[in-house]
């Protein structure tokens, strides 16, 4: 039997069954504001969540995943990646929910965000129950637990400032709700008393207006965040959720959320982790919703398969920094993937059992939905970008050309090769690109160049289908170049420039080895 104990989500969910003892079910939660495009470092979150449900479903267990769009945050700041930036500035001090969608394809600006994520989430085999934070507000879900806040709030205060320093402290009357004005929609508001029952006057600062609602109907009241985090983990009983090292800095939200969750809602605090931040190799600045510079799924995905997002995640401990790269370290990263999955399949040997149950298990977890039948069918991703090049962006020609593959392994194989063609189009240095000469275009080569790519034509090209491996093509393309005298990189040099009008490119000999026959004495004819 598989050993399911090693990964860390595996010692998660044993650490939450451990704390939280045995359950019918357990809830695990994640959330986020859709403030703007929700970008690759909250994924993280998600997917951690994700993970975890996993692994307390691996061990027979129930378990529920709740994503809460907390939509009735206030429109603080309009992100720099935004259309229509004046329209939207319109709306600043609105929920976000009721901000207009500057695309006009979804009924509001918070809900364009949670539709794109929405729509990308499937393909990751990620399935959360979402909760809607407007919805639950505007219905008066949580009006028990905002009464709770207003007959505690002298201990919110305290606990709030107990890791404050004096300057940070709350001054003056506080209290811990505000108030969308029912009249003008923005929270420029402020409380005027609580009769100490159900109703909560304010008037709004902006446009005159008061009001005296019930808790109990009203739509515009709202927990601040501090306290509305704990709140809904005692209404939706939550036993698990994660955290961004910023949230659990020693005296940040996390902690105050622990001690209002205990000492106003009396429900346990649930099991948490912290997971750090993610880089993208080579851009510029930290990645942020709300300041526009901002890579997300979608993108990753453009040029990663679903499986080796999954990978980067599930092979990572949470509490790691990593970079997601989009330059020639993608291919490293599709090779490491490919590595791991040859272990998980015995067909490369792994050091010892202990390397192959976590390689098994990473596997598992790297997976979109169930394991595979069987192992899938491997093509270097390097290699794959040559042959997509070679055959001028034709992925269907490039499959064509592929041997060995069933049937039931295309759209894998598909899959990749759309991923190979986005990368060369959009992320590869130009070094990396290259375009086969068109027949009988003629580079500008020395007559002791020329006279090398003419050997190279007709002792390697036209017998080309001779050499088994590329090991023993290499080796006689050397020998092309001691027996004319000639400097081996000359030699290369001449022909990546008779080929592809470039210095250097592909590994000569499986280069060679790729091209069609045909084609290849075409290009050299002219020689």
């Amino acid at each position: 039997m598989e050993r399911k104990n090693d990964h860390w989500a595996d010692e998660t969910a044993a650490k939450i069954i451990r704390e939280k003892g045995e359950k019918p079910h357990y809830t695990c939660a994640s959330g986020i504001t859709p403030s703007g495009t929700v970008h690759i470092g909250n994924f993280r979150e998600i997917i951690s969540v994700d993970l975890v449900v996993r692994a307390l479903r691996d061990l027979g267990k129930q378990a529920r995943f709740i994503y809460s769009w907390d939509d009735y945050d206030v429109f603080r700041k309009v992100p720099k990646n935004m259309p229509n930036q004046e329209e939207l500035t319109q709306f600043l001090r609105f929920p976000i929910t009721m901000v207009k969608d500057p695309w006009e394809r979804d009924e509001s600006y918070a809900r364009h965000h949670e539709v794109d994520v929405e729509s990308m989430l499937p393909i990751m085999g990620i399935h959360p129950e979402y909760i809607y934070q407007a919805s639950q507000y505007r219905a008066s879900k949580y009006a028990l637990g905002i009464r709770k806040a207003l007959e505690h709030r002298e201990q919110l205060k305290a606990i709030l400032d107990k890791f404050r320093d004096e300057e940070h402290k709350i001054q003056g009357e506080w209290w811990p709700i505000s108030v969308f004005c029912d009249s003008c929609n923005r929270d420029d508001t402020d409380i005027d008393g609580w009769d100490r029952e159900w109703n909560v006057s304010y008037h709004c600062n902006l446009c005159g207006h008061t009001e005296t609602m019930d808790l109990r109907t009203a739509k515009g009241v709202k927990l601040g965040w501090r306290i509305d985090w704990p709140m809904r983990w005692e209404y939706e009983k939550v036993d698990f959720e994660p955290a961004g090292k910023d949230h659990h800095s020693q005296g940040g939200s996390f902690d105050t959320a622990r001690h209002v969750c205990k000492e106003i809602y009396r429900w346990d605090p649930p099991v948490t982790f912290r997971y750090d931040f993610i880089g993208i190799k080579g851009s510029v600045g930290k990645i942020s919703s709300s300041s526009g510079i901002v890579v997300d799924l979608k993108d990753i995905l453009k040029v990663y398969t679903p499986e080796i997002v999954r990978f980067l995640f599930a092979g990572t401990r949470p509490n790691t920094e990593f970079t997601i790269s989009f330059d020639l370290d993608v291919i490293k990263i599709y090779e490491d993937y490919d590595r791991l999955e040859r272990v998980a399949w015995k067909a490369e040997p792994s050091k010892d059992e202990g390397a192959y149950q976590k390689a098994r298990r990473i596997y598992e977890l790297s997976q979109v939905e169930a394991m595979p039948a069987a192992m899938p069918y491997q093509i270097p991703f390097r290699h794959l970008c040559n042959l997509i090049q070679i055959a001028d962006g034709d992925i269907d020609k490039t499959i064509a050309g592929l041997a060995d593959f069933k049937p039931d392994q295309l759209p894998g194989i598909k899959a990749r090769c759309r991923r190979a063609a986005y990368w060369i189009d959009n992320c590869a240095p130009e070094e990396f690109r290259f375009k086969l000469r068109p027949d009988g275009e003629q580079a500008e080569l020395t007559p002791q160049e020329a006279a090398a790519v003419r050997e190279l034509r007709d002792q390697v090209v036209s017998c080309i289908e001779q050499y088994k491996d590329d090991k023993s093509c290499a080796e006689r393309i050397y020998k092309i170049a001691a027996d004319m005298g000639l400097d081996s990189k000359a030699l290369f040099r001449a022909a990546y420039q008779a080929l592809i009008g470039k210095d250097q490119g592909p590994r000569l000999a499986n280069f060679l080895r790729s091209i069609n026959q045909k084609r290849l004495l075409g290009i050299l004819q002219a020689y």
